[in-house]
């Protein structure tokens, strides 16, 4: 069953936003892990959650924070790349996400 995702005209201008088609609606309407659940848990390294603050949180590109972190633009790409696919995996699958220090 497809659906269409509704979606909301912020503010009064302006023509209403197209309905956005949503192939397979999310399992889950919050993420509230089961602590004894069965699927092991997704780890994130601390450099990609500290590429996810910079770039995603603080609005920082990647070539700032890249020179925030120390690393190239392309080393916060492939850590963006792979928190992004951590963190969509986890909410898609309702598995808890542990930071690995």
């Amino acid at each position: 069953m497809h659906r269409w995702g509704r979606r909301r005209r912020r503010g009064r201008r302006g023509r209403p936003p197209i309905p956005v088609y949503i192939g397979q609606p999310p399992p889950l309407e919050a993420l509230i892990p089961y602590p004894m659940e069965m699927a092991p848990p997704i780890a994130l390294e601390p450099a990609e959650v500290e590429a996810l603050r910079l770039v995603d949180l603080e609005g920082l590109s990647q070539e700032e924070a890249g020179a925030r972190m120390g690393v190239s633009r392309g080393t916060v790409w492939r850590l963006l790349h792979e928190a992004r696919r951590k963190v969509a995996q986890a909410l898609v699958e309702g598995r808890r996400i542990i930071i690995v220090r």
